[in-house]
């Protein structure tokens, strides 16, 4: 995948607190990759429930009732 033009924009409003995570920055490879496994990404949840990693579309969903 190329290099995202939009990085330094992307990260100042990143929410995702994943330490070593090598998307950060970068939506499309971000998306690309949470829907590979079938969540979503950091962006899609509120903090307090992005912060226990669980971005399952069940999870989503649950929050939207």
């Amino acid at each position: 995948m190329e290099t995202c033009p939009n990085v330094e924009a992307n990260l100042e409003r990143c929410p995702c607190t994943w330490p070593s995570c090598p998307r950060k920055g970068s939506c499309c490879a971000c998306l690309a990759y949470h829907l590979s496994q079938d969540e979503l990404p950091a962006c899609c949840f509120p903090p307090e429930v992005e912060r226990t990693y669980d971005r399952s579309f069940r999870r989503f969903v649950s929050l939207h009732r």
